[in-house]
């Protein structure tokens, strides 16, 4: 059983202080209202797991029949319906205080919403409360499952040479940055390589992992990963387009930095479970060289057998002749 310092860091309650931070959120305040009037029909019926403040279920209000806003924390459940109330359509929406990880509304649904997002599906329970959800509803009314908001996630890990250094003081610790500004701190040391394709409608694995090689595409000291994920919010079958919203970048400092050349081949390795603290990457994260010598021999043996079949080849012309 989780003790309450656990489920703080696990994101079960974050504070009201930082939902009302994320009302100032820009990329994804318009990406989330673009999405949720795409996917939510007049007359839809939404049912939004862990509302915080009710903005997503306000702006499904706005075409839906009726939305049921589920927020556990006592302290978001008084907030929301306060804010919900001095709001047009507020009145579509009812506000229950419950546990997303076990609420089923009275009745089937067209549209969930469910942003319970932090980047690498870390801390906050996203794949948990759906996974749980699914099997729940599915036994209860027998399907189809709801149109879900955000529709997937797409996770990739990218090698980078962080500078961390703050006015002189050496601090290589996790860092967060904004995705969609300029970071002149960290420098690319090869691109992104994605590790996880996750639907929410499909079953899905909850434990994250990736176990593969990046070729670095620069010289440099690799001290660090940038961890990115990508929120598909909604698919516009239309415009044959995505609705998406990134989460922070979260920088993950290596216990060993390597210096490395363009070209190398870097092994990287971790597995950890949804929802977990930042720590769990970091405690199983493995990376090194590729045996370069186990390259050179493969390389090598590659030439000796492409110059025996030209041998070969040689002799059957020469007998021909």
């Amino acid at each position: 059983m989780q003790n309450k310092f656990e489920s703080l860091e696990l994101g079960q309650f974050i504070p009201l202080h930082y939902h009302h931070n994320m009302l100032n959120d820009n990329n994804r305040m318009k990406g989330f209202k673009e999405a949720i009037n795409l996917v939510v029909k007049p007359g839809a019926k939404v049912l939004e797991l862990g509302g915080g403040t009710g903005v997503q279920s306000f702006f499904a209000a706005q075409k839906a029949q009726k939305v049921y806003c589920v927020e556990r924390n006592p302290e978001l459940v008084s907030a929301a319906r306060s804010f919900l109330a001095r709001n047009i359509n507020g009145d579509k929406i009812e506000v229950i205080q419950a546990d997303a990880l076990y609420y089923l509304p009275p009745e089937p649904v067209d549209v969930v919403i469910c942003e319970m997002l932090h980047t690498g599906l870390l801390r906050e329970k996203q794949m948990s409360v759906i996974d749980s959800f699914k099997k729940r509803y599915l036994e209860k009314f027998d399907g189809p499952l709801p149109v879900f908001v955000p529709e997937a996630s797409i996770q990739a890990i990218q090698p980078i040479e962080q500078n961390f250094h703050f006015e002189d003081f050496y601090a290589p610790t996790i860092l967060f940055q904004d995705p969609y500004a300029t970071h002149e701190r960290s420098k690319s040391l090869g691109d992104p390589e994605v590790f996880q394709l996750l639907s929410y409608a499909d079953p899905f694995n909850q434990i994250c992992h990736w176990d593969g090689e990046i070729i670095m595409a620069e010289n440099g000291q690799l001290n660090a990963l940038r961890l990115i994920t990508r929120n598909i919010l909604a698919v516009n079958m239309l415009t044959y387009s995505t609705i998406d919203w990134h989460t922070q970048y979260i920088i993950f400092p290596l216990s060993v930095p390597l210096t490395v050349t363009k070209g190398d081949h870097i092994s990287i390795r971790f597995s950890y479970q949804g929802g977990a603290p930042l720590n769990a990457l970091s405690d199983s994260l493995q990376v090194c060289f590729v045996n370069k010598l186990a390259s050179v021999l493969q390389s090598a043996s590659e030439t000796l057998h492409c110059s025996s079949n030209l041998q070969s080849e040689i002799a059957e012309t020469a007998n021909i002749l």
